[in-house]
């Protein structure tokens, strides 16, 4: 062991100063900690001891290695409020219960099958717009993702509540990003306007679960969707035994809500990124009309475009939707030869992870040749890991693929766009990496 009791970091000069470095501007700050010192990073938040992990050794070893040692960390224990025992909050035996239930629903096959949805509705979006006019990207693909998710996974037509649910979802996230701080749970009970937006808006979102949890009871069909693998899913380990309703309306808000908003992020940014570097643009245009020649796209068709995933890989990599990722140790866990105690936080971030320069030279230029199968192999495993890693990986990571290229295969056939004139771009990170003010663009048909 090294003789220091903690590693590097930098010295608090004023109670609760990192926390308002942290809740200002997150990314501003954990890039600065790990320029400054390295690959391991010492910090406290308030009371809790916080570890700064940016080693993809390091990563893999909590992620991958040890998991079974830590927990999800305090902002997604409060996200039970709303989320119940999801996949993305629950623990322990239960958790990987409820993975090997929910697991069919997201095998290769069943994907494919969802394929010509993703694409129809891309096209169907695309066909309402019009050459010139400018609109908001962002909320563009949110409502495209929102009316997928609720058609691919809950046989439901979502669609024209879109707007409703955005709005709520918004409220919601802006709540959650402000959990993982100290007093937050005092805060949460107090009747302050957040408070009142999120409760108001988790009541309508459980409205909408509820009624199509209901739709599918009353037909006592299985529609073959996930919504249906959930209510007639049988634990063979465990007896046979269903999930509970409760536990079904936790897993389908969980996928609903995860399902959509992390992927219409992702399409966003990568339509940001291509309006700004037209070289690959150009490049990208050039593989949709040589695969696809006007038609839609199949999901036959997703390995026969390696370009566009590359750009999709390239901008998952500047803008990963999940740009933090926290744990909590359960016992005495040793990282980089310090001894760590237990409940102390271990904090990752695949933004700050990937814009290294060890990894990625020149780290905040657009460029999709860093994902040939050649660059790939060069670069350790974790040195890229958009959608975490290990035994609590996404689950809707094959998903999150097939829907990212098809819709942008899609719309690609027929538009390119351009950042609007005078609009300032800027991340907001939330729980998710979203365009602070929007994204508006202004559509230009393709000739």
């Amino acid at each position: 062991m090294t003789v220091a009791a903690y590693p590097p970091g930098p010295k608090r000069k004023l109670p609760g100063g990192f926390l308002l470095s942290v809740a200002g501007d997150p990314l501003s700050f954990l890039m600065e900690q790990a320029r400054e010192y390295g690959d391991l990073v010492y910090f406290k938040l308030g009371r809790e001891q916080v570890y700064f992990i940016n080693h993809p050794d390091y990563i893999r070893d909590v992620l991958v290695t040890h998991s079974r040692n830590f927990t999800k960390s305090r902002g997604l224990e409060m996200a039970k409020r709303f989320l119940g025992e999801g996949l993305l909050t629950s623990e322990g035996e239960f958790h990987r219960r409820q993975r090997r239930l929910v697991q069919p629903a997201f095998h290769r096959q069943r994907i494919n099958a969802y394929a010509t949805v993703m694409a129809e509705y891309a096209r169907r979006m695309s066909e309402r717009w019009v050459d010139g006019a400018a609109v908001d990207i962002s909320k563009e693909m949110m409502r495209l993702t929102l009316a997928i998710v609720g058609k691919t996974l809950f046989n439901a037509d979502v669609e024209s509540e879109a707007a409703e649910v955005g709005q709520a979802l918004t409220a919601i996230l802006h709540l959650f990003s402000r959990m993982f701080l100290p007093f937050s749970a005092l805060l949460q009970k107090l009747p302050l306007p957040a408070n009142i937006r999120f409760k108001k808006s988790a009541d309508r979102l459980d409205a909408i679960v509820y009624r199509m949890i209901e739709e599918h009871r009353a037909s006592g069909e299985d529609r073959g969707d996930l919504l249906s693998m959930l209510l007639m899913a049988q634990d063979e380990e465990e007896g046979g035994a269903r999930m509970t309703d409760k536990q079904v309306r936790d897993e389908a808000m969980t996928l609903f809500i995860a399902g959509h908003e992390t992927t219409a992020n992702a399409l966003t940014w990568t339509w940001y990124l291509l309006s700004r570097n037209p070289q690959a643009e150009a490049e990208f245009h050039r593989e949709i009309d040589e695969v696809l020649g006007g038609r839609l796209p199949s999901a036959e068709d997703v390995q026969r475009l390696p370009y566009t995933e590359m750009v999709l890989s390239e901008s998952m990599r500047l803008y990963p939707p999940a740009w933090a990722l926290g744990r909590r140790a359960i016992d005495e866990y040793e990282l980089g030869g310090y001894k760590v105690p237990p409940r102390s936080i271990i904090f990752m971030s695949p933004y700050v992870m990937h814009h290294h320069e060890r990894y990625y030279p020149d780290p905040f230029k657009f460029d999709p040749m860093r994902w040939t199968a050649e660059a790939r192999e060069a670069r350790p495993r974790f040195s890229y890991f958009p959608f975490g890693g290990g035994p609590r990986v996404c689950i809707g990571e094959s998903f999150a693929w097939m829907e990212g290229i098809l819709v942008l295969a899609t719309i690609a056939r027929d538009w390119r766009m351009r950042i609007a004139s005078g609009h300032k771009v800027e991340p907001q990170p939330i729980v998710t990496l979203r365009p602070k003010y929007g994204m508006r663009m202004v559509l230009e048909k393709r000739v």
